[in-house]
This record gives structure tokens, sequence and C-alpha cells, in this order.
């Protein structure tokens, strides 16, 4: 049984959905501590990645 769930990508303008990362320290980030205010969300690929 599949655990994850069909979604549909993002439009210009959508909100995002409440996410929770952790830091390199190990620290927990949320989307929503930032509500209200402008957030850029940047995938930075590893720099030993080829590509």
């Amino acid at each position: 049984m599949s655990t994850t769930t069909a979604t549909k990508p993002l439009g210009v303008g959508d909100a995002a959905p409440d996410f929770t990362l952790k830091t390199i320290g190990l620290s927990e980030v949320k989307l929503r501590d930032y509500r209200g205010r402008h957030v850029v969300i940047l995938f930075y690929p590893l720099d030993w990645t080829p590509g």
C-alpha cells in the first residue's frame, strides 16, 4: 500500500501547502512560521553532483 497522495502541481500565485524541513543543525523550520511574509524556496543541487 502506498502512503503517497496524488497531487497536482502548483500554479503561479497558488498558496504552497504547509511543510516542515530540517536545517543542517537539525532544527525544524515550518512554512507556516513565515505566513504573511514573502518566501522564496530554492532547491540547490549539491556542488559535487553532475549537471
